[in-house]
């Protein structure tokens, strides 16, 4: 497989920013879709896919999602055209007959809750990640955040506890006057080892 052009890797990563502010311009639903259906395609553990999204879009729906928010988090939430929910589904494991077929790794996670909720948070973790790749890849800026109340949004959008809130991410087209300024990176050297 050949690398990506320079121009691509600059669009997911190098360029790439954490949007505070986006245009009023909605994302069609097709376009949410279509963004599902790339992300989607990233590998998870035993392919277990434990990632639920809700694509938070209208006023309603913000309106559900305000009381979660922290004050700095509120306004550029309520503005944005989509903040998706990233949530892991605790009973992921009841789909592993389908999506991993190679043999039945159900009963490890049905018999072992500490092991489901791990196993749904870290590769849950990586769809939402997947999720903002994907959005790059389409043309569309993200704002990922952690700062809300997820026992809040869970009792307003997953009332039955089966699903979890993870992290929420604002999607739109970013408006470039609201960026805040890019923060460093570590160096390889003070991130890395090869051992």
């Amino acid at each position: 497989m050949p690398a990506l052009t320079a121009e691509a890797l600059d669009q997911l990563f190098i360029s790439a920013r954490t949007h505070n502010g986006f245009a009023a311009e909605p994302i069609p639903e097709a376009t949410l879709r279509r963004l599902y259906d790339l992300m989607k395609w990233g590998p998870t553990s035993m392919n277990c896919q434990p990632a639920r999204l809700v694509f938070v879009t209208t006023p309603e729906g913000k309106a559900k999602l305000a009381p979660a928010l922290s004050p700095g988090n509120l306004d550029k939430t309520l503005a944005a055209p989509a903040t998706v929910i990233i949530a892991t589904d605790s009973l992921f494991h009841e789909h592993l007959p389908t999506m991993f077929p190679s043999y039945d790794a159900r009963p490890m996670f049905a018999g072992n809750a500490e092991l489901a909720a791990g196993t749904a948070f870290r590769n849950g973790t990586l769809q939402g990640a997947y999720l903002i790749i994907a959005a790059r890849a389409l043309g569309l800026d993200c704002g990922p955040m952690s700062g809300f109340d997820a026992g809040k949004v869970n009792a307003a959008f997953f009332p039955d506890g089966r699903w979890q809130a993870n992290f929420l991410c604002n999607v739109g087209i970013g408006d470039p006057a609201r960026l805040h300024p890019r923060g460093p990176r570590l160096s390889f050297e003070e991130a890395c080892r090869i051992a």
